[in-house]
């Protein structure tokens, strides 16, 4: 589901996937690519925080993060799950972020997705 939110999000305009795997295995053009991203963001699955501590242990801070359990989404073993909860994911993402969301330097279509999920519509970002 993070990775479904994070295609979202970079679909949306708000910002690039980086390859974690690249970033744990030390690969130096990924690892200084995340680096030099104007914001990061982490989203995880469940409060292990493995995506966090992956990028924390190259130095790399992430600006937002968000995990998925807290927002109320279970964790499940299987790929299968409503869009909606992607959607409440990339909304939470957008909610928390003032580097590339709500308020910040985003694009118009992040900008697009806060102001149709502050109107009240759900799935905003899946729907932009």
């Amino acid at each position: 589901m993070s990775n479904e939110a994070a295609i979202a999000l970079e679909r949306a305009g708000v910002g690039t996937l980086f390859c974690l795997a690249g970033v744990g295995g030390h690969v130096e053009g990924i690892v200084e690519k995340t680096r030099a991203a104007a914001c990061t963001i982490a989203i995880d699955g469940c409060d292990i925080d493995c995506v966090r501590k992956t990028l924390e242990a190259e130095g790399i801070e992430p600006g937002v993060h968000v995990v998925i359990t807290d927002l109320g989404i279970e964790k499940a073993k299987t790929y299968e799950y409503p869009e909606e909860n992607v959607c409440r994911v990339v909304d939470a993402v957008l909610a928390a972020s003032p580097c590339c969301g709500c308020g910040g330097a985003g694009s118009e279509a992040s900008g697009a997705c806060c102001a149709s999920r502050d109107a009240g519509r759900s799935g905003s970002c899946c729907e932009a």
